[in-house]
């Protein structure tokens, strides 16, 4: 089934549904008096329902397409390199936030070294030379910051006192003062 025909026949769920309502005596209880839908018009209400579900089925749908974009393969590959390029925004302020500092997590790296590579991937689908020519390096800073990162995280030291994780740069435990080695 389209997904046109099923709004429709979700609508149509919608109007048969707020008819059986006009058409029953049910009551709306409000603290001890009963309130009858007289103010409920089926006629005008259903036109007015339909005209905001088609404005929004189109708003989202237009010409069969969701976004008004036309999909394929290829355009997934492109948004989500857009999206995973994007929300290194997230993370970054995620991890600021959290430490009240200037951070830049590993997960930036590894959502920029993502979106980068989909979106080069995706450039080179479509020839457009300048597209490729915006991604066709930007993964390489990524990648020297992710082996760094691995570096510096293999070189840190482990106290064999209290088994705290020092720098790799001490020579003294900050936590309990015993001697390091490396």
């Amino acid at each position: 089934m389209e997904l046109g025909a099923s709004l429709e026949l979700g609508v149509w769920n919608l109007e048969l549904v707020a008819w059986a309502l006009s058409l029953s005596k049910i009551d709306l209880r409000l603290g001890q008096a009963a309130c009858p839908l007289q103010a409920f018009r089926p006629v005008r209400s259903l036109r007015k329902l339909r005209h905001i579900m088609d404005w929004f089925a189109n708003l989202q749908w237009p010409n069969g397409n969701f976004l008004g974009i036309e999909w394929n393969i290829w355009k997934l590959i492109g948004w989500l390199g857009n999206a995973a390029f994007f929300s290194r925004f997230f993370v970054q302020w995620y991890a600021t936030e959290k430490k009240k500092q200037v951070v830049v997590p590993t997960a930036f790296w590894w959502l920029s070294l993502a979106g980068s590579v989909l979106l080069l991937i995706y450039s080179l689908r479509k020839r457009d030379s300048v597209f490729i020519f915006a991604y066709a390096f930007t993964w390489i800073p990524y990648i020297r910051n992710l082996i760094i990162h691995r570096r510096h995280t293999d070189a840190h030291l482990t106290c064999p006192a209290c088994g705290v994780d020092t720098p790799p740069s001490a020579n003294y435990c900050a936590s309990c003062g015993a001697k390091l080695v490396p």
